[in-house]
């Protein structure tokens, strides 16, 4: 292996760091002297190294070796407690040892097709190689084992300090060799709250239009990424700035729509950002807090007004309207992630928060029915809390007595609902009489009747609230008999 760098950036904390992230799962130098044993070498290499200099700590360990993968499936068998082998072909070799991922990986020195992001595998013989091929200098580093000696031969400790992105080799053969290295510049920007190097933005910008041979769940897995990320704005700034967004979401950065002393209305390219990170601010609110970010929180709160381009129309006087932006936006964000290969759940989840977006400002300053209340219960159905979070956040107001005011009143929204749940059971609100007693009452069999009736019945729930089997089957004869 290389000499270890003799950058001043390596300093005696720094060892200290990557020492105790090495030290804390001790079956990587034994991993390391069996290696070493046959003939081989074996370092930990990219994400692992940087989170290490950075004193952050993870379970999942990639790891890289001069042996080839038949050698490598017999050198971890007696570590293996489950094992795989999916990436066979590109050298990687993956198991599981009491808790932690590892995944070791041959030596290697691609070659790519202009017209795709797929290599042909070739195995190296040297780290350097290896370590030049990497996506950033911050991911280019690497711990030999057992000796710990650190190999820095891209400057990836200075970039560190200098919270910067570069590439090892130029910007311009990285992204054409892997152009979803452009979306994991902002998942990266996003993720440590770097900034990425000058030329690297150029040719970001330059090349934006070579991510459309990457297909969507791979840029689906580094969107979701960047959203998931403590900042995540920063890198959904680079995607737009960049021209990237064009490509991947195009929604986004076509919210940036243009004004003139005439008609003024809020940014709603700023808004939407700002509205992410409101919402972020609130993810606690929700049940399950703790367990991380909430990616459908996340997307509606990105998305929820994307349907304004489409419904922008100018009015006498200088006004500006977006009438029906929640019902358009909601198609357009279906549309978007179905594009991205979002699961149907997740789909469903935010398009119903985008089209219930507004419901709350009819609320006026209270005057809702108690039906009404109920009405956004049901409607909301398992998404109420996040749209009680996407609708706090929606307020970006720099009136702070407008803002205090919305404030109060959809905490009085949220009260009226917390004691209508305790009258009744607002979150699976039903017909006081189901399907077959609806048929025994009207002595009728299954069919378009049966339905009908049903949503009357539901409809009267709403209104009135909870009845009496008595009076609903009173108000169900006369319901049939009118009809």
């Amino acid at each position: 292996m290389p000499a270890e760098s003799s950058s001043p950036s390596l300093t005696a904390e720094l060892r200290a760091r990557i020492d105790r992230a090495i030290a804390a799962v001790p079956f990587l130098d034994d991993l390391g002297r069996a290696f070493a044993a046959a003939g081989h070498e074996l370092a930990v290499v990219g994400g692992p190294v940087r989170d290490a200099v950075l004193g952050r700590t993870g379970n999942d360990w990639d790891l890289t070796t001069s042996a080839h993968p038949d050698e490598i499936e017999r050198l971890v068998e007696p570590w293996a407690e489950a094992s795989w082998d999916m990436g066979r072909e590109f050298g990687t070799i993956g198991f599981r040892h009491r808790g932690h991922d590892v995944e070791i990986t041959t030596y290697r020195s691609d070659a790519y097709d202009a017209a795709s992001r797929k290599p042909d595998v070739t195995f190296g013989t040297t780290i350097d190689g290896d370590l030049s091929r990497r996506d950033f200098a911050v991911n280019a580093m690497a711990i030999g084992l057992p000796s710990h000696e650190f190999i820095d031969l891209f400057g990836g400790l200075d970039d560190i300090a200098a919270r910067r992105l570069r590439t090892p080799v130029t910007a311009e053969q990285s992204f054409s060799d892997d152009p979803l290295r452009m979306m994991r510049a902002a998942r990266f920007a996003a993720q440590l709250d770097f900034e990425v190097a000058p030329d690297v933005r150029e040719a970001m910008t330059a090349m934006a239009d070579r991510i459309e041979i990457v297909s969507a769940e791979r840029i689906r897995v580094e969107l979701d990424k960047t959203l998931l990320s403590d900042h995540p704005v920063a890198g959904l700034r680079l995607l737009v700035e960049t021209g990237l967004a064009e490509h991947v979401l195009p929604e986004l950065p076509a919210l940036m729509l243009e004004r003139d002393e005439h008609h003024r209305h809020k940014d709603v390219y700023e808004h939407s950002l700002t509205v992410l990170e409101q919402a972020i601010a609130l993810e606690g609110r929700m049940a399950g807090a703790g367990q991380g970010p909430d990616l459908v929180i996340r997307l509606a709160s990105l998305l929820h007004d994307i349907g304004k381009p489409r419904t922008r129309r100018f009015v006498a006087g200088g006004g500006v309207t977006f009438h029906h932006h929640d019902v358009v936006g909601a198609k357009l964000a279906r549309k978007r992630m179905k594009a991205l290969r979002y699961s149907n759940d997740v789909i469903d989840q935010v398009s119903k928060l985008i089209e219930l977006h507004l419901r709350f400002h009819g609320y006026g300053s209270g005057e809702w029915t108690d039906a009404a209340v109920r009405r956004y219960v049901r409607d909301a159905g398992d998404q109420l809390e996040r749209l009680h979070v996407l609708t706090r956040a929606d307020c970006t107001t720099r009136n702070a007595r407008k803002a205090m005011r919305l404030q109060r009143t959809y905490d009085g929204l949220e009260e009226r609902i917390e004691t209508l749940a305790a009258q009744e059971e607002l979150d699976a609100i039903r017909p006081d009489l189901d399907g077959t007693q609806i048929m025994q009452i009207l002595g009728i069999g299954p069919g378009r009747e049966v339905g009908e009736a049903y949503r009357f019945l539901l409809d009267l729930r709403m209104d009135r609230g909870p009845m009496s089997e008595e009076h609903a089957t009173e108000a169900l004869k006369a319901w049939y008999a009118a009809r």
